[in-house]
């Protein structure tokens, strides 16, 4: 009886998870800086004015935005992060002329 040879490594799947591991990394990097400008956005609507809470939106659209497009976050996910920001930001103005 032959003895049985050691089974073949998968070098596509060796591949495979090391891509993985770059993406994750890539991802957690930009999800962090999401959660980052939303925390700023809800802080300046705290405290600031509406032209601070106004500037500090629209850097969150163009961070959370570009993470939609590129996958990080779905789509509707990314609208509903916007939508939600931005009805805290117009409620300021909203406040202001009552």
């Amino acid at each position: 009886m032959a003895a049985k040879s050691a089974p073949k490594k998968n070098l596509s799947a060796i591949k495979r998870n090391r891509q993985a591991e770059k993406r994750n990394e890539r991802n957690r990097t930009e999800r962090t800086k999401i959660k980052s400008v939303i925390k700023a956005v809800e802080a300046a609507v705290k405290v600031s004015g509406k032209d601070a809470s106004a500037s500090a939106l629209q850097k969150a659209i163009k961070t959370i935005n570009s993470a939609g497009s590129k996958g990080i976050i779905h789509r509707n996910n990314a609208s509903r992060k916007i939508s939600r920001l931005t009805r805290k930001v117009n409620s300021l103005s909203k406040a202001a002329e009552v």
